[in-house]
């Protein structure tokens, strides 16, 4: 009796569910064929894939309020539907010369991707404004809206219509969202309305023939009306379809500590979104979010080689002269440990002459402008980044005696100092 062993399948129900949640479905499918009391209990789709669900997204979602929680939803099709979206989770940029940033998270029975955009206060704020909606329904089928004016919450459903779409995967890194087509009406011979299927490959069918049709046979006044029953739809369509690429590297990792989004001041007064990317060679380029593709980075380097402390005294001399550049602290919050000048409160911003940032190491930079005209002074188009202890940097160039403060925007995979949108 000592040394009998103990198989799997003496274990309570609970506990063989239990172990089996920590597997894969391929595993699950693999270990079903073993014996018919492990693919019934395989096959148990409110015990062992609720479980699977529960234990890999538990902590993100509420597992039991998908499908309008009455419990009528398949977890195994659930888990599906989740493993695929969940390649949705983070940041994404609309394609095109109006770049636009959106944010997808978990919800609690939904995934939701906000609008992310600098706040016009003068501050790091940062607001989301609603863009995208995507759940299931209680029969598993798939449900989403998008909002395509972005109200804040006091005005949604007052001033905003939702539209139904469709959201297709193009690889990994690649969506496009489209608007949703629905059952449509065409005449047959008799003159009587039928219904035509929305599906796409009955509508090539539909688009060939409308091509190839004789205008002087039989068909051919059908057709012509089929055609402007087509136009007057595309007539009535609220959104037009848009691409949108995602954004893989947006946090910094230890091997790339610039890598990520970040936010800053720029010239104007303005906080602007950075994006900061590493090549295959090593090299670092900034690129300002809302800049047109083709324009030169913000600034760059092709040697991502930081120089290390003790620094030389003229890189000292160099950091202790410059004006640091940051939003106005609210009245409650004091960063600095001195009084402030009236020259040195200027538009609402911060400038500083003093940091209590303590730099880390530094690291040589050109600006975009050395990648166009040559200009005559070489040292107008050089730069540099300070990194400081806890992580976050600042840039400056040699010819506007300025240091820029970034700060990360997404921190653990959620946005920090969101801010709410302006109800106008």
């Amino acid at each position: 009796m000592a040394n009998q062993k103990n198989s799997f399948s003496d274990f309570p129900e609970d506990i063989q569910v239990c172990i089996l949640s920590f597997l894969a479905p391929s595993e699950i499918a693999t270990l079903a064929c073993t014996s018919k009391q492990l693919g019934s209990l395989c096959g148990r789709d409110s015990k062992l894939w609720f479980s699977v669900c529960q234990r890999r997204w538990g902590s993100k979602t509420r597992i039991t309020q998908w499908g309008n929680a009455k419990g009528t939803i398949c977890y195994r099709h659930l888990y599906n539907t989740l493993h695929h979206w969940e390649n949705f989770l983070g940041f994404w940029r609309r394609s095109g010369l109006n770049p636009l940033l959106l944010f997808f998270e978990w919800g609690p029975s939904f995934i939701s991707a906000s609008r992310v955009s600098p706040s016009e206060s003068l501050a790091y704020g940062v607001t989301k404004t609603p863009f995208l909606w995507m759940s299931l329904s209680e029969e598993g089928d798939v449900v989403t809206f998008l909002d395509p004016d972005g109200k804040p919450d006091v005005e949604r459903g007052i001033q905003s219509e939702l539209i139904a779409v469709d959201v297709s995967f193009m690889g990994k890194t690649h969506f496009v969202v489209e608007e949703k087509q629905f059952k449509s009406f065409i005449s047959d011979d008799c003159g009587d309305e039928v219904v035509e299927s929305g599906s796409p490959p009955e509508k090539l069918k539909a688009e060939i023939y409308q091509h190839f049709a004789n205008r002087r046979s039989p068909g051919g006044d059908r057709s012509r009306r089929q055609r402007r029953r087509e136009k007057e739809r595309l007539a009535r369509r609220k959104w037009e379809s848009q691409h949108f690429v995602k954004i893989v590297n947006c946090s910094p990792t230890p091997e790339r500590p610039l890598q990520g989004l970040w936010k800053g001041i720029c010239n104007d007064r303005s906080l602007a979104f950075y994006l900061v990317g590493y090549d295959d060679i090593g090299g670092i380029s900034c690129r300002r979010i809302g800049d047109h593709p083709k324009y030169a980075p913000f600034f760059w380097v092709s040697n991502a080689t930081f120089l290390e402390s003790p620094f030389p005294p003229e890189e000292e001399s160099l950091y202790a002269g410059r004006v640091h550049v940051r939003p106005l602290q609210p009245v409650n919050e004091t960063l600095e440990q001195f009084l402030l000048l009236d020259d040195e409160v200027m538009n609402g911003i911060q400038e500083v002459r003093i940091s209590e940032n303590v730099v880390n190491r530094i690291l040589h930079i050109r600006s975009n402008y050395d990648l166009g005209i040559p200009t005559g002074n070489p040292k107008s188009v050089e730069g540099r980044i300070w990194q400081y202890q806890d992580g976050t940097f600042g840039f400056g160039f040699l010819s506007d005696n300025l240091i820029v403060h970034m700060k990360p925007i997404v921190h653990n995979g959620f946005i920090v100092d969101t801010v709410k949108a302006p109800a106008n």
